[in-house]
């Protein structure tokens, strides 16, 4: 029974390999994802609100300090630098477009259990400045929800031509 595996294994060596793969199948599934009916207004609203956003319009926030850990010597054993900033939901939501609000649940620093948007910053020596760039990330992930939702749409209308074409 041996022999007969080691003889068919280098008849298999020779055949190329898609001949030996599945046959080819639709892969409409794929693009589904980018068929998601997206609602031109929504959209249009979404761009409007990122046009006229201003950093003044986000919440405080709730910041706490703990210990940072890395370098700084006795420094950082005797202070309490690390910000952690808990941005709720309840007071985000009223801020953004509709369109928006399913990007924020989305996002890396979502947190379930506070229903909330959870930012850690402990790089510098200074509180402020760790509370600072506790707030720069919440301005990025904000930023970053409309450009996905731009690029979904781009590449919706790429598949859009690109099924033009081929038929």
């Amino acid at each position: 029974m041996l022999q007969r595996h080691f003889v068919l294994a280098p008849r298999l060596r020779n055949v190329p390999a898609y001949l030996t793969s599945r046959p080819f199948a639709p892969r409409f599934k794929r693009y589904q994802a980018f068929d998601t009916g997206l609602d031109q207004e929504a959209l249009s609203e979404a761009r409007s609100w990122f046009q006229s956003f201003s950093p003044t319009q986000l919440p405080k926030g709730n910041t706490t300090y703990a210990r940072s850990s890395g370098p700084g010597g006795q420094h950082v054993n005797k202070t309490e630098t690390k910000a952690i900033t808990a941005y709720p939901l309840g007071q985000l939501l009223p801020v953004l477009p509709k369109s928006l609000h399913p990007g924020i649940r989305k996002s890396r620093y979502y947190t379930a259990t506070n229903d909330s948007l959870t930012f850690q910053a402990q790089d510098s020596r200074s509180r402020d400045a760790n509370a600072e760039d506790n707030r720069r990330k919440l301005i990025e992930e904000w930023q970053k929800i409309p450009r996905n939702k731009d690029k979904t749409e781009e590449v919706y209308q790429r598949k859009e031509t690109i099924t033009e074409r081929a038929f």
